[in-house]
Order: structure tokens, then sequence, then C-alpha cells
């Protein structure tokens, strides 16, 4: 009763295997609920944080092969629209990178043209299926028309995936100062963006426990200040914490990391719910 965010575990890293990455990140929602449930106190000061619905994980399709990943993507669709129908603002903990794609694309066929906000080491917009290909098929598929990426290592891209983006629609950006102009709705009441977090912008002695690990990469502040300006623009309409890996997780620690970053954007969104008065958006 009274939810306003939905939580949505995808607990699948079929991606991650096809594109030759560390598996694991299949056990990243379950990992990211245990330490959740010891973060921190109940009602936190500071904030009248917004109540959660937890619908649980879907199910990932057996298998590890493409078509697999096809139908695991589908069943994501399809569960992401049963929040969206319910009023709730998704916000999935995976799982692959390439979840994204599907649960993005639940929130883009409601016809809203949408700008993309992302928070990578990677592109991720590689041809070939697997977890690198999740903003690629964003805009050939669902229409994105802008993307902006946050925390982008040159050293670990190719030139010709970095050549690709530019040319559609993509942008580099260097540090936090230009987030709040992609994220700001103000003058532009049907500007609705996605925002995507991959743990492994974080630099790998915070976040061991990810797919690829990030040797020179940022701050856990950084990370809690993208995750809060996320939750407090009205203009967000979903995000996601991606490629969380427990079995790469010394002592749980990018677990916990990615429990404050979810409690960041909770927090975010009980000051957008505040500046408007508890707006309910469309």
């Amino acid at each position: 009763m009274g939810c306003r965010i939905g939580l949505i575990g995808l607990p699948d890293d079929t991606g991650v295997e096809l594109n030759g990455g560390r598996i694991g990140a299949e056990g990243g929602p379950r990992a990211f609920r245990e330490a959740l449930l010891r973060y921190g106190v109940q009602i936190p000061s500071g904030a009248a944080y917004p109540r959660v619905f937890d619908a649980g994980d879907v199910v990932p399709a057996e298998g590890r092969t493409e078509a697999a990943l096809q139908e695991t993507h589908r069943r994501v669709f399809e569960a992401v629209g049963a929040l969206l129908d319910l009023g709730l603002l998704p916000v999935g903990v995976g799982g692959g990178h390439d979840l994204t794609f599907p649960l993005v694309h639940a929130v883009a066929n409601r016809g809203r043209p949408m700008t993309g906000v992302y928070f990578d080491a990677h592109l991720d917009v590689r041809e070939r299926p697997g977890s690198g290909m999740a903003f690629r098929r964003l805009v050939e598929d669902c229409g994105i028309r802008e993307l902006h990426v946050f925390g982008m290592n040159e050293l670990v891209n190719d030139q010709g995936h970095v050549s690709w983006f530019c040319a559609n629609g993509g942008r580099v950006h260097e540090g936090l100062g230009t987030l709040g102009t992609c994220l700001d709705a103000n003058g532009r009441p049907h500007h609705t963006v996605f925002a995507s977090l991959d743990l492994d912008v974080i630099d790998a002695a915070h976040a061991p426990g990810v797919s690829a690990p990030n040797p020179a990469g940022w701050t856990v502040v950084q990370a809690a200040v993208a995750a809060r300006a996320c939750g407090r623009s009205p203009a967000v309409r979903c995000f996601d914490l991606m490629e969380l890996n427990p079995a790469q997780d010394e002592a749980g620690r990018t677990a916990r990391l990615a429990a404050h970053l979810f409690l960041s954007f909770l927090r975010g969104f009980a000051e957008r719910s505040a500046a408007s008065g508890g707006l309910h958006e469309d």
C-alpha cells in the first residue's frame, strides 16, 4: 500500500558468459537483498523515504544460448510492464547489463521518447548478443534519441564502438559536472530519462564483485552522488544497478555498496517527491 518504487531482481548472466566475462552476476539480486537487510537502520534520518514494493525476481530461461537470452529479455519486458501498470517506478538489480535493454524497452514502449543516462566503464554498444549490447539495441530498436555516458574508460572501449556511439546521439562526459543538465526536466515537459548504473564504473578497490573489474574507476562518493541525482530528477522513469557479481565479491563489499547506492537513489526520490508536494508522475 502506498508504494512508489517497484524493485525487481534480474538474476541472469547469460549475456556476460556470451561476451566472455566473469560469470556469477546471476546471484546479484540475492546478494543485494541480503546486504540491504543488514544495512543501516529501519527508519533513516533526513527524509521520508518512499515505500518500495519488492516484486521478486524474474525467472530466467533455461540454457546459456542466444535464444535463452532473448526469452529472458521477453520475461523482463513483461514483468516491468506489470510494475508500470501498477504506477510504480521500476528499479532493477542484476545481473548482466544486457538486461537494461528489456527493462528500458518496457518503459519506452509506453510512448514517450527517452534520453539515456548511464554510468559505466564500457559503452556497451556491441553488435553481437551479450551483456555489451544493451545501448545499441535501445537506439536501434527503441528510438532512444540521446545517450550520455559518465565514467567511460577509453582504454577498454574499441574505437569502432566509440565512433558508432558518437554518430548515433552519444556523448561522453568527463566527471559529473554536466549530469544535472542531462537530468533537468525544467522547460522540457516531455523530457524523460532512463538511468543505469553499472557497478564496474566504480574502482575495483571499492567494487571487486563485478563482471569486469575497473582498475581506474570512480569513488563510492561519486557513484552515490550520481544515484541520488537520478532519484531526485522527475525526468527519470526507471533506474537499475547492474553487474553485481557475488562470486567475485570479497566479504560482500560490492553488495553492501549496491545497497548504499539503492538507498541513495531512494533519498533522491524522497527529495523529488518533497519538492513536488508528492506529485504523481504519469
